[in-house]
């Protein structure tokens, strides 16, 4: 194993009336938590890791496990990793933005804008529904969700959206827009072929025109087709029959604008911060960000805890707001409290796909920042 630790100015470094309302009672920073939170690598389900911990509430940075099995190189702080489900929140600052300039209106149905896309016998879907996951629409249905060999198999495989949809449109529609919510990468899917379809660009423009170049963010973008992964990188691996496949390089064409952004660490600390602050979106759309629907999910009955691009979670009595996401050889995150006094970017690179909740890695992280 090798592992670097960089640590840290603590909360008690700051004087408390100077820090935002939620730094007064956030806890301090526990080192020894975070570095645990990602000891022990490499090991069987996680090959490598990297955190990082800003705000005005304290600092923190590590590393642990290797970057390649093969070399035994270490993970570098600076690498890009596939960010995942985490792209949900691009595409729907995104559309929140179209909206903002009036050139979609969020309550009018997706079918005004997208005519013919989704099958007639389904119901009219507001756009807003699209990005707060009660939309009601079906899952894309494709073996990769559940089969490892078949992910090594066809990993260069080049979707188009209006395929990957098809796989999910083939399925009835699952109940009434906006009374109920169920996570859906269909929903985003739509969402990105929007922005393409009223902008007349290529949603990979999209994003580096309105986000990634106003921020400086140099190291993320939409790789559209382009199957490779910058370095400096930690390699992505999975077990297919007991045995660890390299599957770094793959296409990320089927989660597209649900899930198929590369970033780093830096990099999407950047992104929440410039978000929270209001430099992407105006106020009307910036409550939309933080406006989690009265209604209660389809898989458990439990309360809605997606707003339209975020999710939000509260552990240890700490809220936060932001997004996983999972790609195969990796599991990242960002998060932060509204205030931004602790902000939370992090990669594991985890070796099997969880079809439920997080990696153990994950909640061993989550549960050590907010500690």
């Amino acid at each position: 194993m090798r592992k670097t630790v960089v640590a840290l100015a603590t909360a008690a470094a700051v004087a408390v009336t100077a820090l935002p309302a939620q730094a007064a009672t956030l806890p301090p920073l526990k080192p020894a938590l975070l570095e645990a939170s990602i000891s022990g690598l490499p090991n069987p389900d996680t090959t490598g890791a990297l955190v990082r911990i800003t705000g005005s509430a304290g600092r923190w940075s590590g590393t642990a496990g290797v970057s390649d099995i093969t070399t035994n190189a270490p993970v570098n702080p600076r690498g890009s990793f596939r960010i995942g489900s985490a792209t949900k929140v691009f595409t729907a600052v995104l559309v929140l933005q179209l909206a903002q300039e009036r050139r979609i209106d969020l309550n009018q149905p997706v079918q005004r804008y997208l005519p013919g896309v989704l099958p007639a016998a389904y119901p009219p879907i507001p756009v807003y529904t699209l990005l707060d996951h009660t939309s009601g629409l079906p899952h894309i249905d494709i073996p990769e969700m559940a089969d490892p060999q078949y992910v090594v198999d066809h990993r260069f495989d080049s979707w188009t959206p209006a395929q990957v949809l098809a796989t999910a449109t083939k399925h009835p529609h699952e109940f009434t827009p906006a009374t109920a919510q169920k996570y859906s990468n269909t929903s985003y899917i739509v969402a990105g072929m929007l922005v393409e379809k009223v902008t007349g660009k290529s949603y990979e423009r999209a994003v580096r025109e309105r986000i990634a170049q106003p921020l400086c963010l140099r190291h993320t973008y939409a790789p559209g087709n382009d199957p490779h992964l910058p370095n400096p990188a930690a390699r992505g691996y999975i077990t297919v029959k007991d045995k660890l496949v390299d599957v770094t390089e793959m296409n990320q064409s089927i989660p597209w604008a649900a899930g198929g952004m590369i970033s780093t660490a830096e990099d999407l600390d950047t992104f929440i911060t410039a978000l929270f602050r209001g430099r992407l979106l105006g106020p009307a759309m910036m409550d939309r960000l933080f406006a989690v629907p009265d209604v209660d999910t389809v898989n458990n009955g439990g309360p809605a805890m997606y707003s339209q691009g975020l999710q939000t979670i509260t552990l240890n009595g700490v809220t936060m707001w932001g997004k996983t996401g999972s790609r195969y050889g990796y599991s990242s995150g960002v998060f932060a409290t509204r205030d931004l006094a602790r902000k939370a970017a992090y990669s594991a690179n985890v070796t099997t796909k969880s079809t439920e909740g997080q990696p153990g890695i994950v909640v061993k992280i989550a549960d050590a920042a907010t500690r």
